[in-house]
């Protein structure tokens, strides 16, 4: 069991911040976890395979504090299954979408008919719009972020080490 006290004094943040933490990595399996919490930057998403977003997409030292958290959390819950998710924490169907041979996504999301997730280990990006679903090839890029347009919520940017991409830019893959 963690030690929630110890853990927001370490990372400074609030005990109820650690506990909406714990509980999405709890929920992911120690794998993965989807929060909201407005001293997290509201909503965001962590996977023990790198990737970590938060509300500011540029709040990298909020990024680094939430990683580090996360995967302390993990560190006192290996090898637990995922637990299904609550209706109210992860709103929409919950139904995989995206090819089953890319196996299980580093992230996904979506909003206003448009969504995604990433396969970093396969090098795919899956889009599915309009029950349309488009495999994109990340190639070189290590996707660590993803950002859905404001206005229309139908342009995806993915962060990377080489910098942002678009997803119409990336190649489909074959």
């Amino acid at each position: 069991m963690a030690d929630f006290e110890a853990l927001s004094r370490q990372h400074g943040v609030s005990v109820s911040a650690v506990q909406v933490l714990a509980r999405a990595v709890r929920q992911g399996g120690g794998r993965m976890a989807q929060f909201s919490h407005p001293e997290l930057g509201g909503m965001g998403q962590w996977s023990a395979g790198g990737m970590t977003q938060v509300g500011d997409m540029f709040d990298a030292a909020l990024r680094d504090k939430v990683a580090a958290l996360c995967a302390a959390l993990a560190e006192q819950a290996p090898g637990q299954d995922p637990e299904p998710p609550a209706a109210s924490a992860h709103p929409g169907p919950d139904a995989q979408w995206w090819p089953a041979a890319l196996g299980r996504p580093s992230a996904s999301g979506g909003q206003n008919g448009l969504r995604y997730a990433c396969f970093p280990d396969a090098r795919r990006v899956a889009v599915e719009q309009s029950g349309v679903v488009t495999l994109y090839d990340s190639g070189a890029h290590r996707i660590t972020g993803v950002s859905q347009a404001q206005g229309d919520g139908r342009t995806l940017t993915f962060a990377s080490q080489l910098g942002t991409v678009r997803a119409e830019d990336l190649p489909v893959a074959g």
